[in-house]
């Protein structure tokens, strides 16, 4: 959703995303705790490069409302697909 925003804000648009999310779930001294997750995103994007994606799709993993609610390791592998 993050990645949407930004996307928009940018003028450009996704003619698809797909995202996998590997999640670590940890039993710790209070109970179990999403420690860290692991999101795989491939993504169309008419009219942007390589560079230009890895940025935007850094500023939404940066910025996004669920990875500071988490409060947890977030690791991200994206790829433009041509």
């Amino acid at each position: 959703m993050a990645l949407s925003l930004i996307l928009g804000e940018a003028g450009l648009t996704a003619t698809k995303m797909d995202t996998k999310a590997v999640v670590t779930l940890e039993k710790l001294d209070d109970g179990f705790a999403v420690t860290a997750s692991h999101l795989t995103l491939k993504a169309s994007i008419p009219g942007v490069d390589d560079a230009t994606f890895q940025d935007l799709a850094g500023k939404a993993k940066a910025n996004c409302p669920i990875s500071k609610l988490l409060k947890a390791d977030i690791s991200l592998d994206a790829e433009l697909l041509s």
